[in-house]
């Protein structure tokens, strides 16, 4: 799903995003609501970024990638942990390109993303290659989303990846605590 935001950039600059693990649900720009085998999620274009929930009968996760005011947690290049009776993982690179790659690039995810049923893209006013674009798909088990935050006034492209799951004990015998 493609649209238009009505806003500004709140994160002028890919060094300027924060992450953030289980906030509560910050004021969105344009939501989709997704149903992936049994796990509600939601994707959230916000004035600084993104923001995704996800709920499962073990619980809920929310992730948060944003410019975020007084947060003192810059965007990491990965992240492991447990939430609850989850595996989170998180990835996140910044793509520096020419001019000409950066175009060619955004338009190529603009269409992929804005094209999938699983996906929401937003573009800010004032350049058709500044947005921010989600991809979120069921996998073996666990969610996996995708996001880009497009910078094309310094030809940055933020990407994350990110995978969450039940846990498995290590004795294989299924999710831990059953």
């Amino acid at each position: 799903m493609l649209t238009t935001l009505n806003t500004s950039y709140s994160d002028t600059r890919a060094a300027d995003l924060a992450w953030a693990l289980g906030r509560e649900p910050l004021p969105a720009l344009a939501t989709l609501d997704l149903e992936l085998s049994g796990a509600k999620l939601q994707l959230r274009l916000l004035g600084a970024s993104h923001q995704v929930l996800l709920e499962e009968e073990q619980g809920c996760c929310s992730e948060t990638v944003a410019c975020l005011p007084g947060s003192s947690t810059p965007l990491p290049v990965g992240v492991a942990k447990r939430v609850g009776d989850w595996e989170y993982e998180f990835a996140a690179r910044v793509e520096e390109l020419t001019p000409s790659q950066f175009e060619g690039r955004a338009q190529e995810l603009l269409a992929l993303v804005s094209d999938h049923p699983h996906g929401l893209v937003g573009v800010f006013p004032g350049s058709p290659h500044a947005f921010t674009a989600l991809l979120a798909q069921r996998h073996e088990g666990h969610v996996h989303w995708r996001t880009w935050h497009a910078y094309p006034q310094d030809g940055q492209l933020v990407a994350t990846r990110t995978r969450v799951g039940i846990r498995v004990r290590p004795d294989g015998a299924g999710p831990s605590g059953v």
